[in-house]
């Protein structure tokens, strides 16, 4: 399937459109409301075992989360190299691109796994309540290991096909993987047809065994669609390790921007359960809706750049950047409506959702309403404007506004929150908007300036 950025299509004198951005968003947010879904599948599977049971997974899975985090943060640093190197028509830049994303990527992998092993379980007995939520929680993270093997060459496999336009090959990989870890999950937590119920485990195995069948379809996909890039000789650089170096020296900035964005989100989450009980089981469902939800203005944001990129690596006019950026923002604010269209759904169907929880967990999630439906406005424009700033190569300045943003403001006014004042879970909820609107002016004056229309695409 090619990309509608094609070297050699002629039939776009005009340049793209958010037309064109639909064409790549709409199968990148399904693959990722697939991937934030297997938190919300299991939120949802383990809640019918209580609030115990559903806090154990959510502090297993913020822990995990930090890896999978760094390997996101890398694998989306690799979309956008991915991107260039498709513009710019080289076999050579897209073979090399891919093998050092690789070998990043299952570096991350490993060891953030030796990371877990080592410091996994010290943090599980400092942070969870009691002590049977420490037991629950290490045995889910236990099995949970496993999934971040699988998702370091997975999230490579599909930044690859993202940035090559192939946004539907991973799509297909997540719907054939989705009904399977629903499945199992269903069977290993309950038990049955005749199997154990290993209640919160059974959760991670079900993801476990999901992620085996979804990186086997995008590996079979990639060796049938693109292998005859291994057959390519060369690198770009002048050996393998000159083009990892070069790969690492673009992606650290990229890279660093997601991996402190996650690793924030996953210390706020460590806060958060130092909250009473219901307050954290509120924060556990609610934080993968706002993830879920999210997904329709980031993938939007994310394929805007990978369009960017596409267009600077063929050295496109600012007249056509200039179209194409104010077209793609038109539709970032109509995807910033729907985020907060389905937010208000889910809000209002708690008591539908989650009939096993506590009242008074189902009427947090109501009364974190109104942050909802403001914070997806201030956040899918200030997505457009990073992803567009880092097509064009301004990584740094990218990072340094995620950074400040999340290390000055939001986790330190969190602990604050929480370990002094108190505050209820509505209020820490909010730091969320108020972090998006300290970015909100860096980024848009950056944008405006207008200097990402001139960079240049170096090897």
């Amino acid at each position: 399937m090619p990309s509608p950025l094609s070297p050699n299509r002629s039939d776009l004198p005009t340049g793209p459109t958010a037309r064109h951005v639909f064409s790549l968003a709409w199968p990148m947010t399904l693959k990722a409301v697939i991937l934030h879904g297997t938190v919300v599948i299991d939120a949802y599977l383990v809640a019918s075992l209580g609030e115990t049971a559903l806090a154990a997974m959510g502090l297993a899975a913020a822990i995990a989360g930090f890896v999978l985090g760094a390997i996101l943060a890398f694998a989306n640093a690799m979309q956008i190299r991915t991107a260039q190197a498709f513009g710019t028509g080289d076999p050579v830049f897209l073979k090399s691109a891919l093998a050092s994303g690789m070998t990043v990527s299952l570096a991350v992998g490993v060891l953030g796994l030796l990371a877990i092993q080592v410091f996994g379980g010290a943090l599980i007995g400092w942070l969870a309540p009691t002590l049977e939520i420490v037991q629950l929680a290490q045995d889910y993270l236990a099995v949970f290991s496993l999934v971040i093997l699988g998702e370091a060459i997975g999230q490579c496999l599909s930044s690859y096909f993202n940035g090559c336009g192939e946004t539907r090959t991973p799509l297909y990989s997540f719907c054939l993987s989705l009904p399977i870890n629903v499945i199992t999950s269903i069977m290993l937590i309950n038990g049955y047809w005749g199997l154990p119920a290993f209640g919160v485990v059974g959760a991670a195995m079900g993801s476990v065994i999901a992620i085996v069948v979804q990186v086997g379809f995008l590996a079979v996909r990639f060796l049938r669609i693109n292998g005859h890039l291994m057959r390519v000789p060369g690198w770009r650089q002048a050996s393998f390790a000159g083009s990892l170096k070069r790969h690492i020296g673009f992606s650290l900035p990229i890279a660093a921007t997601f991996l402190s964005a996650t690793i924030a989100t996953h210390i706020c989450t460590l806060i958060y359960a130092k909250l009473t009980v219901n307050e954290f089981a509120a924060m556990t469902l609610i934080a993968p809706w706002i993830m879920v939800t999210g997904t329709v203005g980031m993938q939007w944001a994310q394929a805007t750049g990978i369009i960017v990129a596409q267009l600077l690596g063929q050295k496109k006019k600012e007249a056509v950047l200039d179209r194409f950026l104010k077209s793609a923002w038109r539709g970032a604010n109509v995807a910033s409506g729907l985020v907060a269209a389905l937010l208000l759904t889910v809000c209002l169907s708690a008591n539908a959702l989650y009939p096993d929880l506590n009242v008074e967990t189902r009427m947090l999630m109501l009364a974190f309403l109104p942050v909802l439906l403001v914070l997806p406005f201030p956040k899918g424009s200030n997505a457009i404007c990073g992803n567009t700033l880092r097509a064009s190569g301004d990584t740094i300045y990218v990072m340094h506004i995620f950074i400040w943003a999340q290390w000055l403001f939001r986790v330190p006014v969190t602990a604050l929150a929480v370990f002094y004042f108190d505050l209820s879970a509505v209020w820490v909820l909010s730091f969320l908007l108020w972090e998006e609107l300290i970015k909100f002016v860096p980024f848009h004056r950056r944008l405006l300036r207008g200097d990402w229309k001139r960079a240049v695409i170096s090897n």
